[in-house]
């Protein structure tokens, strides 16, 4: 079963306009997949496989020889030494599309690329299944409960796999391979358990004090594995706006996961029953929902121009989106009975800033799309518009 992925209009742009084409992203969110789909005529080839990646790093000239151009190299971050010999080859053959690297460490890559392949390389970075994805296959669960607790790796549609079992072994796969090659980190208990403790902070404001004192590790290495979070695609922190409308703003980030689901099972919620009844539901729905726009942005090659809008008498709004000139705001609300109070704080920005109510939207459990004075409401099942 391949489900079409809306980024593969971009890598099959790209890929006729630059030499190499990389694509980022967390392990398991479909990678290889993708791009043997997208390059049926490639070879493939994994560093993952030992003896591969010792012919690679032993060898990297006849690496390259040995495999020629059109082909996908897959987990490339495992030899560094390839990238100065990709340069010389695809400056030397100045063909569109020779090399296709892949890998779950976007650091590593960006690091070898920065360094080798700067003005040769495009670079699109992958997450897990979207909504608009699952809809257009089918797929997409009708509760919300069910699509909180199941999220969007593909490997859970296409193995119908438990998602306890399925994240489980992510969890240790993980740490074991991806936080190994960022950082030496030599106590994985306790870097498993720094990670559970942030799921319980999903779409709250980063303290790293507060959480470095939960978890029993200094304020640097709180701030240390933040990173390696982030650097392998497993949380998103959404800045928060920079422009002052008034009044002193937070300036905190809140921290989100890419995969709404992987946050749950780290929660230790075993049964999908358990997701409605949980304290941090309205929180993990606005977690999902602040995913969805991250992927809306990501899927078509761009960076996301998120950020959330806070000031200090606790006015808020939960997403502000800055396409061009356009200013968007969406507020996300988890339960599925429509409220007046719902657009207070559209309305309120509606008066200090160039927000438009055309432009703002309620995100909210419901079934229903409905305007309002002060702009409409959206059903979480139609979320990849702006």
């Amino acid at each position: 079963m391949y489900v079409t992925r809306t980024l593969e209009q971009k890598i099959l742009t790209l890929s006729t306009t630059f030499p190499i084409l990389t694509l980022t992203g967390s392990r398991g969110s479909g990678k290889s997949t993708l791009l043997t789909h997208c390059f049926p005529d490639y070879r493939y080839v994994s560093l993952e496989d030992h003896g591969t990646r010792e012919f690679a790093l032993q060898d990297p000239r006849g690496f390259l020889e040995s495999f020629g151009i059109h082909t996908i190299i897959d987990e490339a971050q495992h030899a560094p030494k390839l990238f100065s010999y990709l340069q010389t080859k695809v400056d030397r053959d100045n063909t569109a599309g020779s090399y296709i690297l892949s890998g779950s460490h976007e650091f590593l890559l960006m690091q070898h690329i920065s360094q080798s392949l700067a003005g040769r390389c495009a670079v699109l970075q992958l997450a897990p299944f979207s909504v608009a994805e699952l809809s257009a296959a089918s797929l997409m669960p009708e509760d919300l409960d069910t699509w909180l607790f199941q999220g969007g790796y593909p490997r859970l549609y296409q193995a119908d796999i438990a998602p306890p079992d399925y994240f489980s072994s992510y969890i240790q796969t993980y740490v074991e391979r991806d936080v190994r090659l960022i950082r030496n980190i030599t106590d994985h208990n306790a870097f498993v358990r720094f990670v559970k403790i942030c799921a319980g902070r999903i779409g709250g404001m980063l303290n790293y004090q507060s959480l470095a004192q939960d978890a029993d590790i200094s304020v640097p290495t709180a701030k240390e594995w933040i990173s390696i979070l982030q650097l392998s695609n497993i949380i998103y922190l959404l800045q928060p706006h920079y422009r002052n409308y008034g009044k002193r703003l937070i300036k905190a980030p809140k921290l989100y996961f890419y995969d709404t689901a992987l946050a749950i099972a780290l929660l230790g919620l075993s049964e999908q029953g358990q997701v409605a009844t949980h304290y941090l539901r309205g929180n993990l729905f606005e977690n999902m929902v602040v995913s969805e726009y991250v992927k809306l942005f990501l899927f078509q090659g761009r960076v996301p121009p998120l950020s959330y809008w806070r000031d200090r008498t606790q006015r808020e709004v939960d997403l502000l989106i800055e396409d061009g000139a356009t200013l968007h705001a969406v507020e996300i609300k988890a339960g599925a009975t429509m409220r007046s109070d719902h657009f207070d704080g559209l309305a309120y920005l509606q008066g200090i800033t160039p927000l438009k109510p055309e432009y703002s939207s309620v995100v909210w459990a419901g079934d229903l799309e409905v305007e309002t004075a002060h702009g409409r409401y959206i059903s979480y099942k139609h979320i990849g518009r702006v």
